[in-house]
């Protein structure tokens, strides 16, 4: 390990402020390995017995004194400088670092009044954590002041990045550790210092940790030359500032000393910037290079531990039933002097805690991080204003998104002075037919920008780049602090983020048992170009899998919406963007459709999530009672409109069969009420779909999501649903279709193998349903498009 450039004339603590900060780190560290191993003798008023240790020993200490190290220094500025700063967690298994450092600055045991500032809480904080019935050992929702779960890598600082846009007073200290450093989303999270605009934003001070190793070998960039891992953060835009060493009395004047230099410059570059100086700044950012598991067992069984990959987790493994290790583990925790830190009573003594900062500037405490008690409602316009007009249903068209651009241009025009909602995406906000946004709002880029260029601008609030992983997590990092936004994406592609969209959702579920976490604001899905308008696109742009993960989710946390026409797709955005505490997904087509409703129809079929269409439907007797011979059902837009063409031509072929037409928008309608709170019960599901008669469902996504939503419904066995079944290519829409068997002519032959009173009458209808299907292909081939019969059909009746 290389020293740190420092020599006695460059001290900036004085010895008092050295001692204090230094008692502060070993308090802190203290509190982590008591974490780690002590279920009693906290305060080791006797010596270690092998009952004093947990039986399973869950945790990681390797990364656990950086960060504290980062802490108790980042503390020392926002005392003496009032800074308004969160902190960041990147290093997935650091948990007990922002946990010993929420209890010492009295936040922990506020927000759990049962871990209290004494013996007996030390004993319950250290019992609880990786313990049945405790916390985590990640920066997990639990733990106050975090905003951001560590139990997988990559997203930190994402999340420090989109925490501070439009919040121009706050300060993102975002540690990232160099395993986490290697994933694809931390890689390109550095590019964020070309989104930040220092006039109206606030700012983030990314921190390398570079302790060299993972959790069983090296880092990249932890082996790569230094003057190489300089240039690579000069060429990524910052200007880096090493701390290296790992004498702790050195280190503790060379962080002091780097940390105000960083301060500093930031300040400077806000206070330029805020002057009207143009430009885009050079960003500080520290790599802070220290042995892993510093301060913890040098050498352990005869091999390295301190400064090695040893160290990552548990150095210690089995001090309950080796001798040896019970008597290193009681050592190293002497080692932190326990007497000098706490009182008699267990306290933390006086002179630590009033290193403290005070009230919401603890970073443990800063609103910030429960954003839910900073969230204000957006301010939305009427939708129903841009309501296209529906006569006559299924026989007029527009592009629903392209109507929604207008509707969110205007929510981006209310809430311009307030700065709290915005629009992310992978460069497609305007392919997805939501360039009416551009209107009032620029594409945000602070680089160099040309003639050529179409809307981009320094204070843009359009977030366009490359990367899917970089929109949700600046996306999460902006609603987790108290904003709104919409993620707009190709279909197809938003599985790039499936494992971010995985840890929201459990942030999410674990927050509705914490009364302390405010709700906060909907992560909102706009899934367009999806599976069944790709036919330009192709095999690879062709997957509506999404759903099916999204809905393997907790209940409570997500739900699914397939708006079919331009109003319904209002009147859910519209709803979504009201909500709290979910992840709501809505799919909708951007190419010209046809119109089904008008707006009220469209906000009362919206507010039951699923129902009849009447106008469709031909199932109503003499005596009002109605009682088809089939239901056709459909979700989707395109799915929609193969169903209603093949109930049209049932209405035609057969007079005398009754259809019930029945459209979903509320996916989650399906489940049975005891699994979703939107679910129907199961006597609304038999007045809908019947408990006897076949059910044909054409569906947007894969067949197998409907049986497992149904699959506890009594009509079960008699539900045909046809999806997509993984069958692509470049070709036209209706071609699409044909190829998954969700076409309108296999529709209708799905009901005449279905019904039996059609028996063999009905038979050279079905041949004739097979004929089509030839035909149309056969033209599609020939021509190149699809037939005008397919093309331009509109509801006959």
């Amino acid at each position: 390990m290389t020293e740190p450039t420092a020599g006695p004339g460059d001290a900036v603590l004085s010895d008092q402020e050295l001692a204090a900060i230094d008692a502060y780190w070993r308090a802190a560290n203290y509190l982590c390995v008591g974490q780690l191993y002590l279920l009693d003798n906290p305060l080791l008023r006797e010596p270690l017995r092998p009952e004093h240790i947990k039986p399973r020993l869950l945790g990681h200490w390797g990364t656990t004194p950086g960060l504290n190290f980062i802490y108790t220094h980042m503390n020392r500025f926002i005392r003496r400088d009032d800074w308004n700063a969160i902190f960041i967690t990147g290093p997935g298994h650091g948990g007990p670092a922002p946990v010993a450092q929420a209890y010492l600055e009295g936040t922990y045991s506020e927000i759990y009044p049962s871990i209290t500032r004494d013996e007996e809480g030390l004993r319950r904080l250290f019992r609880q954590f990786s313990f049945p019935g405790g916390i985590p050992s990640h920066a997990a929702p639990e733990t106050p002041g975090s905003i951001h779960e560590g139990g997988e890598l990559g997203y930190s600082l994402a999340h420090a990045f989109g925490a501070v846009f439009d919040n121009p007073d706050l300060l993102a200290v975002c540690v990232v550790g160099d395993g986490e450093a290697e994933t694809g989303p931390l890689a390109t999270s550095w590019h964020s210092n070309k989104f930040l605009n220092p006039r109206h934003d606030g700012a983030v001070l990314p921190i390398l940790h570079l302790n060299g190793y993972k959790i069983a070998g090296p880092t990249v960039l932890g082996r790569i030359p230094r003057s190489e891992l300089l240039a690579l953060f000069e060429g990524y835009g910052y200007r880096p500032l090493l701390v290296a060493g790992d004498d702790p009395a050195a280190m503790h004047q060379l962080m002091a000393r780097t940390l105000e230099e960083a301060l500093d410059d930031i300040r400077e570059i806000q206070r330029r910037a805020r002057s009207g100086v143009p430009g885009r700044p050079t960003w500080p950012m520290i790599i802070l290079e220290t042995p892993k598991g510093w301060t913890g067992p040098c050498e352990v069984d005869g091999r390295p531990v301190e400064g090695s990959f040893r160290s990552h987790q548990i150095p210690l493994t089995d001090p309950r039933g080796n001798a040896e290790h019970l008597a290193m583990l009681e050592a190293w925790m002497r080692s932190y002097r326990p007497e000098e830190l706490f009182d008699a009573h267990g306290a933390v003594r006086p002179e630590l805690t009033d290193l403290a900062p005070r009230g919401a500037r603890r970073m443990s405490a800063n609103p910030h991080a429960n954003g839910g008690v900073l969230l204000r409602d957006l301010f939305l316009p009427d939708f129903t204003a841009y309501a296209v007009p529906v006569e006559k249903p299924a026989t007029t068209t527009s592009e629903a998104t392209r109507v929604l651009g207008r509707y969110l241009r205007d929510v981006l025009a209310l809430n311009a002075e307030s700065r709290n909602f915005r629009i992310f995406g992978p460069d497609e906000t305007a392919s997805n037919r939501l360039d009416a946004v551009f209107d009032v709002e620029n594409r945000m880029l602070n680089a160099d920008i040309l003639p050529t260029d179409d809307h981009i601008a320094p204070d843009g609030r359009v977030m366009e780049v490359l990367s899917e992983h970089l929109c949700q997590g600046w996306l999460e990092g902006y609603l987790l602090t108290g904003r709104h936004g919409l993620f707009n994406s190709y279909e197809a592609f938003i599985h790039i983020v499936d494992s971010m969209f995985n840890q929201h959702a459990k942030w999410l579920k674990v927050t509705r048992s914490l009364p302390w976490r405010r709700p906060i604001a909907s992560l909102n899905y706009l899934l367009s170009s999806h599976v069944w308008r790709q036919d330009h696109n192709g095999f690879s742009h062709q997957d509506p899998g999404f759903i099916d993960l999204v809905v393997n989710k907790k209940a409570e946390v997500i739900r699914v919406y397939l708006p079919p026409d331009t109003n319904t797709l209002l009147s859910v955005m519209d709803h979504c963007l009201r909500t709290r505490n979910y992840v709501n997904v809505v799919i909708a087509g951007k190419q010209p459709a046809l119109n089904y409703l008008s707006m009220p129809d469209a906000i009362a079929h919206c507010t039951r999530g699923i129902g009849v269409w009447s106008w469709a439907s031909n199932d109503m007797g003499d005596d009002g009672r109605g009682e088809p011979d089939v239901v056709m059902a459909a979700a989707g837009d395109v799915p929609t409109l193969e169903a209603l063409a093949a109930t049209a031509l049932l209405r035609e072929f057969f007079p005398d069969l009754r259809v019930r037409f029945i459209n979903v928008v509320d996916l989650m309608r399906l489940q049975p009420s005891s699994e979703h709170p939107h679910g129907l019960t199961d006597a609304e599901f038999d007045a809908l779909f019947t408990t006897d008669k076949p059910v044909i469902f054409a569906f947007h996504g894969y067949p197998w999501l409907i049986h497992r939503l149904t699959y506890r419904r009594t009509n079960h066995k008699n539900i045909h649903v046809r999806g997509y079944k993984e069958e692509g290519t470049t070709t036209t829409p209706f071609d699409m279709a044909m190829l998954n068997d969700i076409d309108r002519y296999h529709l209708v032959m799905d009901v005449i193998d279905r019904v039996p009173s059609l028996g063999t009458r009905a038979y050279h209808i079905r041949q004739r349903m097979a004929d089509e299907r030839l035909a149309k292909r056969r033209y599609t081939r020939d021509v190149g498009d699809d037939h005008p019969d397919v093309k331009n059909w509109v509801w006959p009746w």
